[in-house]
């Protein structure tokens, strides 16, 4: 691989995130509201507003707001929350980043194995009993939000039948051992973990079914077959490792919408990730925390598809030129 390739996909990485954070400026200012205006109170005097104003710096000018932001964001400095009584931004979202990134890992490595398992399957068996079925599932999963899929969790596995949580990440009081503490977290993520590999199974497997299918057709495939290896080793070693190269994108993507793709989920199952932390933000358009969040999001899904991009010209020469 050139260091050429590397630097060119860099510096459009670097663009897009130049982009970005004027687009996250601009962006929050647009909404109606005004984070000033507290708690949505109508009998705020005047002053205390203007107080307000003065402490967040939304009584400068525009042009000096952009520069100020722009020169903190790259000192690191994300500024103050608004909802969370001047908690430095930084420190709440790092608080609500690691129940995302706990839910969102598991779910995307379960999704991952099971997702091209049955996608490699349903390919390899095109038209068959395991190909109706496997991709049947495949689309209806796809098409669900993690929303509906996460209801009908909630309504039969802890309404109904009580086996988990229906809510949080822990069971609030009581001393536990950390056995204790790691069995209950487990519980709690049982429901929401399901409802997030459920949603990225489908796309994994409808996609990977295609690629096999493709990879089927190519005369090394043909070879393999003359010489009277059998289906399954050629699955393995020869249609499988191939059919993966498009697979690396659509893995990246979804690594980068951390967030995005959690928001709805940890919403339905009071998971406190990221994702409520952003509903949060919203309702009381708290700025500043809504542009790390949203600042975070964006550059998670440049960065993933820049290792995206390099994995790939890696494994297929024919991308680098």
């Amino acid at each position: 691989m050139t260091s050429r390739y590397v630097l060119r996909k860099l510096l459009h990485a670097l663009v897009t995130i130049a982009a970005i954070v004027a687009l996250n400026f601009v962006l929050f200012r647009l909404m109606p509201g005004s984070p000033e205006r507290q708690a949505r109170n109508p009998n705020l005097r005047p002053e205390v507003i203007q107080a307000n104003r003065v402490r967040w710096g939304l009584d400068k000018p525009i042009p000096e707001q952009l520069v100020l932001y722009v020169k903190s964001t790259l000192t690191g400095d994300l500024g103050y929350s608004i909802k969370y009584r001047g908690q430095p931004v930084t420190d709440v979202v790092l608080d609500a980043a690691g129940p995302t990134v706990l839910l969102i890992g598991l779910g995307e490595l379960v999704a991952i194995i099971v997702g091209l398992w049955l996608g490699a399957r349903s390919g390899w068996n095109r038209g068959g009993a395991i190909d109706h079925v496997g991709n049947g599932l495949s689309l209806v999963l796809y098409s669900m939000p993690y929303f509906v899929i996460g209801m009908p969790l909630i309504i039969i596995f802890a309404s109904g039948l009580g086996w988990f949580p229906t809510s949080g990440m822990t069971t609030p009081g009581g001393d536990k051992t950390f056995v204790e503490t790691l069995f209950d977290m487990g519980r709690h993520l049982v429901l929401p973990l399901t409802a997030i590999s459920l949603g990225l199974i489908g796309a994994y497997s409808i996609l990977m079914r295609s690629s096999v299918i493709d990879t089927r057709a190519e005369d090394y495939i043909t070879t393999a077959r003359a010489k009277g290896l059998a289906d399954g080793r050629i699955l393995r070693a020869h249609a499988f490792p191939n059919a993966l190269l498009p697979m690396v994108t659509l893995i990246a993507i979804n690594l980068g919408y951390v967030v995005a793709g959690a928001i709805t989920a940890e919403v339905v199952f009071a998971w406190p990730g990221l994702g409520t932390l952003t509903v949060q933000a919203l309702d009381a358009r708290d700025y500043p925390l809504l542009q790390a969040i949203f600042l975070l999001v964006a550059v998670s899904v440049v960065f993933f598809n820049f290792a995206a991009d390099i994995v790939y010209g890696y494994l297929d020469p024919r991308v680098r030129a």
